[in-house]
């Protein structure tokens, strides 16, 4: 398959590693208690001290691509054989389209229970994570079908497109503390290690098409673009081992949050995550490009290569190279939670949350609604959400979950994950069929708890309890609580 459909449909749609999954809040799985750093994984008296993922991987992925241009990129993804269903595309209208990936896949997590005053937990782990999001005209994907599509010779600004791409590991120190009974802190300090970064905005363009009357296998095409491009440097071609952290592109982030229940068992918790900055190195490149392109061949089978390599020269051409930085995607998060059981034995507890979360750096905005209903170690969890893009989406989860061993499986997207998975089994119908967006959502996680069972005093033959955490011992010299 050619570069530029790969990097137009396949790195949207594909990516298996920065989204939150809402199913997972007040849950208590390692996953959830290293996303929201106040919420504890170890339950004293039930737990053994340690969890671990014994390498499996947790993680989840989501995407989802808005406007014409879904029929026209799931045929050619998914079609047998592969074309481009170019009926929905409107020329020479400028209609952009959205799309956005993001990724987190947690390759080790692993978290200490160190003291029972306090109920303090230390964790550290290493993911890596994706970041995407941008906007495309309809016909920068008809261009690609060849000039057929144009009514026209000429047209302007029909390809300005804009598009982001950041991918980064994470290295990260997790602490969490019961500084009252009411109240439980968390933060989480990590070093980000940058893999790739590309963004281009073009805010001029224009096609001119030159077409051969006599044979249209000359036909070729003048492109005019005008607009600023960012890449990291990559020695040579990407591979595995650019994801293994290095300190070629530093940078930091931290996530902080608070829990409190009140009086009458409803949970409060608030979150800042993944707040942070990557430096991308001096052998970087920025260019601002203006500049004129003639792409030849624009009718056979190679045309999408043609077009690729020669935009690719365009926007790449004499680049200034430096370095420059980048913010991560952070995210901030209220959340509203409370239990309720179903029957007089206590075997059916039902645990509503209400989340609220907003995108720090940018417009993003997500409202979503979570029930989970529990019966012994089984937990049902369906959730419905909300965005600022107004799409409304149905999710669910299966949940297994004892004191020391923990799987779960999802979507916050399943009736869209699952016309997508039709799709790409080449279901004509869903291959064709147009939505609100195509979009795809999955999240997995497993993790075991191991060593000591954690006990109280009066209970067990170990005695050390341990100290008081930092947050404790700082809340109790503000307060005047210490003894």
């Amino acid at each position: 398959m050619n570069k530029i459909f790969t990097i137009l449909f396949l790195t949207l749609c594909s990516l298996s590693v920065s989204a939150q999954q809402f199913s997972q809040y007040n849950t208590g799985t390692l996953y959830d208690s290293f996303e929201n750093p106040s919420q504890r994984s170890f339950i004293p008296d039930s737990s053994r001290a340690v969890a671990f993922n014994f390498f499996v991987p947790n993680f989840d992925a989501n995407l989802f691509l808005t406007g014409n241009i879904q029929r026209p990129l799931k045929s050619r993804a998914f079609g047998d054989p592969p074309y481009y269903n170019t009926s929905s595309l409107k020329i020479g209208r400028n209609a952009l389209n959205h799309f956005n990936a993001n990724g987190n896949a947690y390759l080790i997590m692993l978290k200490l229970f160190t003291s029972l005053n306090g109920n303090v937990e230390m964790g550290f782990s290493f993911q890596s994570r994706l970041e995407s999001k941008g906007l495309a005209t309809d016909e920068s994907v008809a261009f690609l079908d060849g000039p057929s599509n144009f009514a026209y010779n000429s047209y302007d600004n029909i390809f300005n497109n804009h598009y982001k791409i950041q991918m980064y590991d994470q290295l990260s120190y997790t602490y969490r503390e019961q500084v009252t009974k009411q109240l439980s802190l968390g933060f989480k300090l990590s070093y980000l290690s940058g893999v790739q970064y590309d963004k281009i905005d073009v805010n001029e363009s224009s096609l001119q098409i030159n077409r051969d009357p006599v044979d249209p296998s000359n036909d070729n095409a003048d492109v005019y673009m005008q607009g600023r491009f960012y890449r990291s440097y990559v020695p040579g071609r990407l591979d595995s081992r650019d994801f293994l952290p290095t300190f070629r592109n530093p940078g930091a982030s931290i996530s902080m949050g608070a829990t409190y229940r009140t009086e009458d068992g409803v949970l409060i918790q608030g979150n800042i995550k993944d707040l942070g900055f990557i430096h991308w190195n001096k052998r970087s490149t920025i260019t601002d490009f203006n500049n004129t392109t003639n792409i030849a061949d624009i009718t056979s089978t190679h045309r999408e290569e043609n077009i690729y390599n020669a935009v690719y020269d365009l926007v790449n051409g004499n680049g200034a190279v430096t370095s420059f930085n980048t913010k991560t995607n952070a995210k901030a998060e209220l959340s509203v939670s409370k239990s309720y059981w179903l029957d007089d034995e206590k075997t059916f507890r039902y645990f509503p949350t209400l989340i609220a979360q907003k995108e720090v750096f940018d417009t993003g905005f997500t409202g979503a609604l979570v029930n989970s209903v529990q019966k012994n170690n089984l937990i049902a969890t369906l959730s419905a959400t909300y965005d600022d893009y107004k799409f409304f989406n149905l999710g669910a989860q299966i949940m297994v979950k004892s004191a020391n061993a923990e799987f779960f499986v999802g979507s916050e997207r399943l009736l869209n994950t699952g016309r997508f998975a039709f799709a790409a089994l080449g279901n004509n119908q869903q291959i064709n069929h147009i939505g609100n967006y195509t979009g795809a959502d999955v999240f997995l996680g497993f993790s075991l708890k191991i060593g000591r069972v954690i006990e109280h005093p009066m209970n067990s033959s170990y005695i050390p309890m341990g100290e008081k955490g930092f947050f404790g011992r700082l809340f109790g010299r503000i307060f005047k609580t210490n003894n």
